[in-house]
C-alpha cells in the first residue's frame, strides 16, 4: 500500500469486510516502507499481539511499524490499545470502524508524545480513512526527530548512563524521597545519571512485577521518552521480577543490591578486595543462573555488571560454585596472615581503634588528619573499601593503632557484609571504636540508627565508643554545640586538624586512664 496512508482505502475495506463475516477483530502491522508484516486475528473486543522482537536502536526511534486494526462496533481506541502503544513503541497505532454492512466507518489513530509532555499519547484524531491528514511518512519522521531532539536538549549527560530510579512502597516503610536521594547518591558514585524518579505506594509488592501494572506502562514509557537504558529499583528483586519487568520495559534492570556490588567492582583496588569483591558478585548471582533470560544477558559489560567478577556470570551454576570455593579458601588463607598481624599487635599491647560510620561521613579525611597520610578521599559513597591501618603517637611515648574502615549503608547486601569480613574482624579486635558521623546530612539520625543495628548485628555494640560529629563548619556552631551535647559526641572538622585535640585527648584518657583502672 502506499507508505503515506495510514491504512490505504482498500486494504481497509477488505479487512472491514472480512472483520464484519467473521465477528472477530482483524490487525495488520505495517512498516514504514508499506509493506504488511503481520496479519493478526483476534475475538470480538480486542487483539492479541504477537512478540515483535526488540525496538529500533536510538534516541527517540520508534519500532518501525504502526497497527491498524477493526472496532466492530466503530468504537474509539481502548485503554489496551493505548497500552500496546506505549509498551511496543509503535510508530502509530489506528482503529478502522466496521458498520453495518462491513465497510469502513470512522478512523481513530493516536500516537506516542515527547518528554515533557502532560499525557503519554496525544488525544485520539478522528476522521475517515479517506481524509488522513498530509501524509504518514513525513509525520513520523518529524515526531521522532522531535523525540530525538527532547531528549538530548533534556539530557547533556556527556556520556554517562542514564537511568530511572524506582521506589516501590508499602505501609509502615520511612520516607521514599530520602531513599531515592541515598539512591541517587549511589548512582553517582557508579557513574549513572539518575534522569527520572518514579514512586508508588502500594498495599503489597506484585509478586511479579513489584509495581502495579498502570505503573510499569508509565515506566516503560519514560525510558523511551528519556532515551534510557537502564532501571534500578531501590529494592532488591528476585530473578523472576528481574526477567518479567526486562520483558516488559527491553531495558536493562537491575536493583540496589546490585547497584552497591557494582560500585564495590569499580572502587576494590587490592587484591584481597577485588577477591572479595569478585565471592559477592558470584554469591548474588548464583541463584539467578538458574533464571538467566536476555534479563541478565544486557547486563554484562554495564552497570550491575563490570567489576573482577564480570566474566565470571555467564558460567553455569557447578563451574560458580568452584570458583566460590576457591576464592574462599584465599580468603581464608589472608585471614590466617591478618590474624598472626593482629597476635603480635596484642603481645606488644598497643590499642587498636577503629573509625566506623556510615559511608561518606569523612572517616577517611578524619584518618589523613590525624595521622597525617595520604589514603584516598573522595566526596562520594564508598570511596574507601580497603582496610588501612596507621599508627599513631601520644605523649610519654604512647601509641595506638587507628583503622579506617569501609562505610556502612543501610541494607548493606549480606554477601557483601560477609565477604569483607576482614574489616569485621578488625572491630572485633579494635579498643574503642570512633563512630564518626556527618553532622550536616539532613538523614543524620536515621544514619546512626542505620550503623547502631549494624553494629548489634555484628555483637558490638559492647564495645567502647566516642561518637565524633564531623563537618562541624558547614552548620551554625550554636546548633552544632546544641548537637555535641544531645549527642554525648565530639564536634570536629577533618579538614581542621586542630578541632580534632579534644578528641584525641579524650581517647587517651579513655585508653590509659582505663586502662590504670582497671590495673589497680
Amino acid at each position: 500500500m502506499p507508505p503515506e496512508d495510514i491504512i490505504s482505502p482498500p486494504l481497509a475495506q477488505t479487512i472491514c469486510e472480512l472483520s464484519h463475516e467473521i465477528g472477530r477483530q482483524i490487525g495488520v502491522t505495517l512498516g514504514r516502507g508499506g509493506r504488511v508484516k503481520h496479519v493478526i486475528v483476534g475475538d470480538a473486543d480486542r487483539l492479541f499481539l504477537p512478540d515483535f522482537g526488540r525496538a529500533r536502536a536510538g534516541v527517540g526511534r520508534f519500532r518501525g511499524i504502526r497497527l491498524v486494526h477493526t472496532h466492530l462496533r466503530d468504537e474509539p481506541l481502548s485503554q489496551d490499545d493505548l497500552t500496546d502503544l506505549v509498551r511496543l513503541r509503535l510508530d502509530l497505532i489506528a482503529a478502522v470502524g466496521v458498520v453495518a454492512d462491513g465497510r469502513p466507518g470512522t478512523l481513530y489513530h493516536t500516537h506516542l508524545l515527547p518528554a515533557g509532555s502532560a499525557q503519554p499519547a496525544a488525544e485520539q484524531t478522528r476522521t475517515t480513512i479517506h481524509d488522513q491528514g498530509d501524509g504518514f511518512l513525513v509525520f513520523i519522521e518529524a515526531l521522532e526527530q522531535e523525540f530525538g531532539r527532547r531528549t538530548a536538549g533534556a539530557l547533556e549527560t556527556e556520556g554517562q548512563e542514564r537511568a530511572i530510579a524506582v521506589h516501590v512502597s508499602v505501609p509502615g516503610e520511612p520516607d521514599p524521597n530520602a531513599s531515592l536521594r541515598e539512591l541517587a547518591e549511589l548512582a553517582t558514585t557508579a557513574g549513572v545519571v539518575i534522569v527520572d524518579a518514579l514512586v508508588q505506594r502500594r498495599p503489597r509488592f506484585d509478586p511479579k512485577y513489584v509495581m502495579g501494572k498502570g505503573k510499569l506502562d508509565e515506566l516503560l514509557l519514560r525510558t523511551m521518552q528519556l532515551d534510557c537504558e537502564l532501571v534500578i529499583f531501590d529494592q532488591d528483586l528476585l530473578p523472576n521480577q528481574v526477567r518479567a519487568i526486562a520483558d516488559v520495559t527491553d531495558v536493562r534492570v537491575i536493583d540496589r543490591s546490585q547497584l552497591i556490588l557494582d560500585i564495590f567492582a569499580r572502587r576494590a583496588h587490592t587484591h584481597e578486595g577485588k577477591l572479595a569483591v569478585e565471592l559477592a558478585q558470584l554469591k548474588y548471582m548464583l541463584p539467578r543462573l538458574a533464571h538467566k533470560t536476555t534479563a541478565y544477558s544486557r547486563l554484562m559489560g554495564g552497570i550491575g555488571g563490570r567489576g573482577p567478577g564480570e566474566t565470571k556470570l555467564e558460567i553455569d551454576r557447578r563451574r560458580a560454585r568452584d570458583r566460590i570455593t576457591f576464592i574462599e579458601r584465599k580468603l581464608d588463607n589472608a585471614e590466617v596472615q591478618r590474624n598472626n598481624r593482629r597476635s603480635r599487635r596484642r603481645q606488644r599491647e598497643v590499642p587498636v581503634v577503629a573509625l566506623v560510620g556510615y559511608t561518606n561521613a569523612g572517616k577517611s579525611t578524619l584518618f589523613n588528619a590525624v595521622t597525617h597520610s595520604d589514603v584516598f578521599v573522595e566526596d562520594q559513597l564508598f570511596a574507601t573499601l580497603d582496610t588501612t591501618s596507621r599508627r599513631l603517637r601520644f605523649p610519654e611515648d604512647r601509641e595506638i593503632v587507628l583503622i579506617d574502615t569501609v562505610g556502612f549503608i543501610r541494607d548493606l547486601p549480606a554477601d557483601l557484609v560477609s565477604a569483607f569480613r576482614a574489616t569485621l574482624e578488625e572491630l572485633g579486635d579494635a579498643d574503642v571504636l570512633l563512630h564518626v558521623v556527618d553532622i550536616g546530612d539532613p538523614r543524620m539520625r536515621e544514619q546512626i540508627e542505620s550503623v547502631d543495628r549494624i553494629l548489634v548485628d555484628m555483637g558490638l555494640m559492647d564495645k567502647a565508643r566516642l561518637t565524633v560529629l564531623n563537618k562541624m563548619d558547614l552548620i551554625d556552631p550554636v546548633l552544632a554545640e546544641n548537637l555535641c551535647r544531645q549527642h554525648v559526641a565530639f564536634g570536629v572538622s577533618a579538614l581542621d586538624r586542630r578541632s580534632t585535640r579534644s578528641l584525641l585527648e579524650a581517647l587517651e584518657s579513655r585508653l590509659w586512664q582505663d586502662a590504670g583502672r582497671s590495673a589497680e
